[in-house]
């Protein structure tokens, strides 16, 4: 949680410097955290996982004491003042945690490649980036920009994060290279990829004229089959543009860097494990498309996760709910409407509705243990609030209005209710309770009766949501009907010139469920 000793400073600059051991492996280095004072404080917490041991934590020549509580570190500083800044370094050392599962279950893996070299990488989303460097490991605070330094013994490679500004010979046959993030950077997302790394890139041009270079760092007997399967990302791009504005993190690039696990969205240095096929290792998107889930989905985290992120576990939604909504967006940008509905239909058998979307805060949630609805019932979650606007014009101007207000910016779920009800002049508060703090999907109850050549129906909502009411639709066989029904409220329409028999509601764009009377 925010406790004092966090909140009482931010960190606005990390400078890393890592090196590894494959054959042990070993970490060692330091960090100097460059902080401001945000109120007056004696002690700080940084974090640093149990299986890693501080050297020491010196500030402007002084060795600082300090006491560890499991991963927690609080350091005690001579007093510090109100917007003062200062540099503190920390020196360690260990035996990083190695995952069980990565990327769901996180640390190092420590691989090989078809040839028996060393192939290494690291993914830490929800365990935390303290898992393997010393930090303030809370979404809440993101440095401005960072410097990651990494030793590796050559003739491996390094790929992290940003631009390579350096590669330094070193002792003992290692080779330091010195990467540069410019822009503000979640902890989870610092990373480092060790290989026999091939690279080739590409020029992507933005609908502005300008251009990227787009980087791709793949083990050297892949890269022909490298080349073909990623001739989609510049697509992928365009297609995010087109919704969402240029890619965010524009003057570091982007890149899809070879790893041994399936995928992970590290700022501007993708970790891409899908093994160059279709879908999700070959599966989860509808057998008449060819496109890659990995790039799709990590790429779409550049703008949901990496620019616009939470400020707490809790709300890991608002990178996995839109960003897997996103990968909708890009089918309907690539093969059109009617597809992006199938494509989101495919998805709808595999919500649980068994738990909240949202967390508990405060507590370093594991927001894959609490399932998949994150990623899916969230999606399903603004593909119901796009129906319920019911204007297109309106909800795509919506998504991109929000999108410019808040990029590279940590927000929570009130940031986005307050921003939907502004701009649509509509309150869905209780829409966005229902889905977000419930476990149970709305219930459409409602009877259809035929009467001439009319149909009468009434209808009205069962939610949890107290005063839940949405907009749906009912499907005829050449036209649709917009209900507004409303929670513990009986109401009638009718429906001209149409037989009970042709009509039922439009699942397909609601995530609601029916109960005909």
């Amino acid at each position: 949680m925010l406790r004092p000793e966090r909140t009482c400073y931010d960190v606005t600059f990390y400078d890393l410097y890592v090196r590894v051991d494959p054959n042990r492996r070993w970490l060692e280095g330091w960090v100097y955290i460059h902080y401001q004072a945000l109120e007056p404080f004696e002690r700080l917490q940084i974090d640093l996982d149990r299986k890693m041991e501080i050297k020491s934590i010196q500030w402007n020549g002084l060795d600082l004491a300090y006491e560890r509580l499991a991963g927690a570190v609080f350091v005690t500083f001579p007093p510090q003042e109100k917007g003062s800044s200062g540099v503190f370094r920390v020196t360690y050392e260990g035996f990083p945690r190695e995952a069980p599962n990565a990327p769901w279950q996180g640390g190092f893996v420590w691989a090989e490649d078809q040839y028996k070299k060393p192939w290494i990488g690291v993914a830490c989303e929800g365990d935390g980036a303290s898992l393997w460097w010393p930090n303030k490991d809370h979404l809440s605070d993101e440095p401005d920009s960072m410097k990651i330094s990494v030793s590796v013994p050559n003739p491996l490679q390094c790929i992290s994060n940003g631009n390579l500004r350096a590669k330094v010979p070193e002792k003992n046959n290692h080779t330091r290279y010195d990467w540069f993030v410019s822009y503000p950077i979640n902890n989870y997302n610092v990373t480092l990829n060790i290989g026999n790394y091939t690279h080739f890139s590409e020029t992507y041009r933005a609908e502005d004229g300008s251009e990227m270079p787009l980087d791709y760092y793949v083990l050297h007997y892949n890269i022909e089959k490298a080349r073909r399967h990623f001739e989609q990302v510049a697509p992928t791009l365009a297609c995010f543009e087109k919704y969402f504005g240029k890619y965010p993190f524009w003057d570091d690039g982007f890149a899809l860097v070879e790893a041994p696990y399936l995928a992970m969205e590290h700022q501007s240095a993708i970790a891409y494990g899908n093994q160059y096929m279709r879908g999700y290792l070959g599966g989860m998107i509808p057998e008449d498309m060819n496109w890659d889930y990995a790039i799709v989905h990590e790429s779409g985290h550049e703008y949901f996760g990496n620019s616009i992120g939470c400020s707490d576990l809790s709300e890991m939604w608002i990178h996995e709910s839109f960003t897997t909504y996103m990968e909708a967006l890009f089918v309907e940008c690539r093969y059109g409407y009617a597809d992006a509905v199938r494509y989101m239909n495919s998805q709808r058998a595999i919500i649980l509705n068994k738990e909240p979307i949202l967390g508990p805060k405060d507590v370093n949630w594991d927001h894959w243990k609490g399932g998949t609805d994150q990623y899916y019932k969230g999606a399903w979650m603004l593909h119901t609030l796009r129906h319920a606007i019911g204007d297109d014009e309106q909800w795509f101007a919506l998504l991109r209005a929000f999108y410019d207000q808040y990029a590279l910016q940590q927000i929570n779920t009130d940031t986005f209710v307050q921003f939907v009800n502004h701009y649509t002049g509509t309150d869905y508060s209780s829409f966005f309770e229902q889905y977000l703090w419930y476990p149970d999907i709305p219930v459409l109850v409602y009877k259809l009766e035929q009467r001439g050549k009319d149909v009468k129906v009434t209808y009205q909502w069962k939610a949890s949501a107290p005063g839940f009411n949405m907009p749906v639709t009912l499907q005829g066989k050449d036209r649709r009907w917009r209900l507004n029904p409303e929670s513990g409220k009986r109401k009638t329409s009718t429906l001209e010139n149409c037989r009970v028999e042709d009509i039922r509601v439009s699942l397909e764009l609601f995530l609601i469920g029916e109960k005909r009377l």
